[in-house]
């Protein structure tokens, strides 16, 4: 399916997702459907176990719903097999999260190069490409540091830097200053606010009304569906 005129970067329509855990069965989204357009900065809100978490995954290719459908870019990537999912991922989408997931055996200049490996870019591209991007963020004079010698707001940026260098579709962030001090967190939310201004997708889970107000659009959750879908 194309991707529509208005700039459509993704769409759900009627989307579900149920987990079972033993006897217990879970509704975690119920029938969401939503249009995503290039350029856009949204804000997901909600109470705890309202589906933000559970829509991010979907929407960040990490997990499959059980009924509706996703498009990324044109394509139904809903019902795509793991092999594909994790090209998806590491090609069109960025990924920021509350605890950095970065990997602690590599390098700052390593863990931004990951999503390049897995692209097969060769090594002097991929080295030129991590060190531009640690550059935007201003890690330039910590290339070769391990994230346990960084504090939690560098590990954060390393993180973005690593969301940036495949150019993807859509930045997906999930609480990304949740454990951060407010200093560090006010830089990541800079941050991810440039590189809205500078054309990039954000979709962005928060629990924080005054975090929220950094966004054009608020779709907020409740029980597993859209109880409001705002653009400001």
């Amino acid at each position: 399916m194309p991707m529509q005129d208005n700039g459509e970067i993704a769409r759900v329509e009627n989307l579900s997702k149920t987990y079972v855990m033993g006897v217990v069965t879970v509704q975690a989204l119920r029938g969401i459907s939503l249009s995503i357009s290039s350029g856009e900065y949204i804000a997901v809100m909600g109470p705890s176990g309202c589906g933000k978490s559970t829509l991010l995954n979907i929407l960040g290719c990490l997990d499959r719903p059980s009924g509706g459908q996703y498009f990324l870019g044109g394509e139904d990537v809903s019902r795509l097999d793991d092999d594909h999912l994790s090209e998806i991922r590491s090609t069109r989408l960025g990924f920021v999260f509350q605890s950095y997931n970065l990997i602690q055996q590599l390098s700052v200049v390593e863990n931004i190069e990951v999503p390049l490996y897995y692209q097969g870019v060769d090594e002097e591209e991929s080295r030129r490409r991590a060190v531009e991007f640690a550059t935007r963020v201003g890690l330039e004079s910590r290339l070769d540091h391990r994230p346990f010698e960084l504090s939690g707001g560098q590990q954060q940026r390393v993180a973005i830097a690593r969301a940036l260098v495949n150019d993807p579709l859509i930045i997906l962030a999930d609480e990304p200053t949740g454990n951060l001090d407010s200093a560090s967190g006010k830089e990541i939310l800079r941050l991810l606010n440039e590189l809205h201004d500078s054309g990039k997708t954000v979709i962005m889970v928060t629990h924080s009304e005054e975090i929220s107000e950094r966004a054009g659009r608020i779709v907020r959750l409740l029980d597993g569906e859209v109880e409001h879908d705002l653009v400001r």
